[in-house]
């Protein structure tokens, strides 16, 4: 079994290019080892991403909830819950 959804696997896949300049991952198997290698978080709402980003020394005092959701490293997923992938 996969250690992230397969929504979140298939929407990494399917983005990730807005955040690494080659494919890092081509399969479900392949993206749950890259996602689990960098210790990627999915987290339930904006504010969650925001709180993350800032926790981890970003500023985003300044920032509007669609430009955080604008970032490379934050993908919005069907659910409407957040992937966030430091490359």
């Amino acid at each position: 079994m996969y250690t992230y959804s397969e929504e979140c696997l298939r929407s990494f896949i399917e983005n990730q290019s807005r955040l690494f300049d080659e494919v890092v991952a081509d399969s479900l198997e392949e993206a749950d080892a890259f996602l689990e290698d960098c210790m990627a978080e999915v987290v339930d709402s904006i504010e969650d991403v925001r709180d993350y980003l800032d926790e981890s020394g970003m500023d985003v005092s300044g920032l509007s909830d669609e430009e955080i959701e604008e970032q490379a490293e934050v993908f919005k997923l069907p659910s409407g819950k957040y992937l966030i992938v430091e490359g």
